[in-house]
């Protein structure tokens, strides 16, 4: 119905009357019920994989924001297919719906676009989303209720910890890709975590990152041997200081 000023509705014309409003109102939720997943065998060949091997399979550069951290770092290893949310600042709606479609080994990716004001989850929504089997429960806000977060003893990461509770309105998405922690992520990707943080490995990088972790592995497990062995500088530091590349000062 179009806009009518309060006293004038007589002295507009019948055809401002009819019209409709230029932009319609979104939908209180858009979710995307179905999308591509990793092959349960590639699940398996990153499950309790290091996000630093991660990491590294993947060129230096596959971690959310340090801003996002574990609220229990003793319960902080998972890895799981990424079911991304945008729930948007203060409001949990998308956050629920979510529910709707999530799968065992999900992981609740819920964007708030950093919202830090109120919780973007507590306890009672951790705990169901662990009794729906979920992997992990990630978002760029802030949860609540810590005590019973890390009693349910879901990995659980957030950008912090607040008490105010949000709205449950909308609008909101569930299973397009969403920004958080500086990376895009989308519904399929496979999300790893532990004590040092989250990596994301892209559904499409998935085989490359897996052949890659063997190698890192291989590498490390090498130097770690010399290491406890006695080692005390890196090889490669003899090249960078040799000849006339570096200038010692006495």
């Amino acid at each position: 119905m179009a806009f009518q000023y309060p006293g004038r509705a007589a002295t507009l014309p019948d055809a401002m009357r009819r019209t409709r409003p230029v932009i319609e109102q979104p939908p209180l939720l858009t979710v995307r019920r179905t999308f591509p997943r990793p092959t349960p065998d590639q699940i398996a060949a990153l499950t309790g994989a290091q996000t630093g091997h991660v990491a590294d399979a993947l060129g230096g550069r596959a971690a959310l924001s340090h801003r996002i951290k574990p609220i229990d770092p003793g319960t902080a290893a998972f890895c799981g297919v990424a079911l991304t949310c945008h729930a948007g600042p203060g409001d949990i709606l998308a956050t629920i719906a979510a529910f709707e479609i999530a799968e065992p080994g999900d992981v609740f990716v819920i964007a708030t676009d950093d919202c830090m004001t109120v919780a973007a989850a507590g306890d009672i929504l951790i705990g169901m989303a662990k009794n729906r089997g979920a992997a992990a429960f990630i978002t760029d806000g802030c949860v609540r209720d810590i005590a019973g977060i890390r009693a349910f003893g879901l990995p659980c990461f957030a950008a912090g910890v607040t008490p105010d509770s949000p709205n449950c309105a909308g609008p909101g998405s569930v299973g397009f890709p969403v920004h958080l922690g500086g990376r895009a992520i989308s519904s399929g990707d496979v999300v790893i975590g532990d004590a040092d943080g989250i990596v994301v490995v892209p559904l499409e990088r998935i085989d490359e990152a897996i052949a890659g972790i063997a190698k890192v592995r291989e590498a490390e497990k090498g130097v770690i041997a010399r290491v406890e062995a006695g080692l005390d500088r890196p090889d490669f530091l003899a090249h960078h200081i040799a000849g006339d590349r570096t200038r010692w000062i006495d």
